[in-house]
């Protein structure tokens, strides 16, 4: 961990790392698939969600914006089903990131990075997605970006060219600049292509397969670091001293 000495910002992608994306995303599935009798488990649908989503987003970009990705993933995870998703039901579903919540370790975590390092956030939702988001996670970003400035989703470039240009800004340089993420299709992989340093927040270590996210497409990557919470990571850097 004493590398970490010669870091100064840390990005972070938000759902999957500080956002219990997967257990929002369950609930709001659990709930449509027990009003339409769905013959699907619960694991069937996160496995399509992760398959759609990215689908959605690869193919509506830069029009749409997450909610509206998210309300067309259950239009097809229904069609895909044999059943019926009404306008309201896709609608709630785009709404339901509000409620997704944070890991219980994330607000606590932030704060202690802080005190030491310059945060942005890295993300593929809409700026008001976002915003009920960062009411849970307690701390002001020194840099918000997200999907719906830079008009692309992740694992796409412009997240993390739009990244790179706002470094200046905050008076650092790339090289003190570290990734900090769970996603390894979404973050890890693109960071990998940039050389840019990064750590993994494994929080599914205690899980089979992929969760909400696709599989990463090369099998080589290798993250700098991997904790299996923010809060341990937290801890090694603060164990630096």
């Amino acid at each position: 961990m004493g590398d970490f000495d010669r870091f100064r910002a840390l990005s972070f992608d938000c759902y999957g790392t500080l956002i219990d994306w997967e257990t929002g995303i369950r609930k709001a599935l659990d709930g449509w698939r027990s009003r339409s009798a769905v013959d699907a488990t619960p694991d069937d649908l996160i496995r399509w969600f992760s398959e759609l989503e990215t689908l959605i987003e690869q193919e509506g970009a830069p029009a749409l914006l997450y909610p509206e990705v998210l309300a067309e993933t259950l239009r097809r995870i229904g069609a895909r089903c044999g059943a019926v998703v009404t306008e309201e039901e896709a609608a709630a579903f785009g709404a339901s990131v509000r409620d997704w919540p944070a890991f219980p370790d994330s607000a606590g975590a932030l704060s202690r990075l802080k005190q030491r390092f310059r945060l942005i956030i890295v993300s593929n939702v809409d700026r008001s997605s976002f915003a009920a988001s960062n009411a849970l996670l307690g701390v002001e970003f020194d840099r918000i970006i997200t999907a719906e400035e830079v008009g692309a989703y992740k694992p796409s470039p412009p997240h993390f060219e739009a990244l790179f240009a706002s470094l200046p800004s905050l008076g650092v340089e790339r090289s003190e600049l570290a990734h900090v993420a769970q996603s390894l299709f979404h973050d890890h992989e693109p960071a990998a292509r940039y050389g840019l340093p990064s750590v993994w927040i494994d929080r599914r270590h205690h899980h089979d397969g992929f969760g909400a996210t696709p599989a990463p497409t090369v099998d080589s990557i290798r993250p700098g670091w991997t904790y299996p919470t923010l809060a341990a990571f937290a801890d090694a850097v603060d164990a630096v001293g």
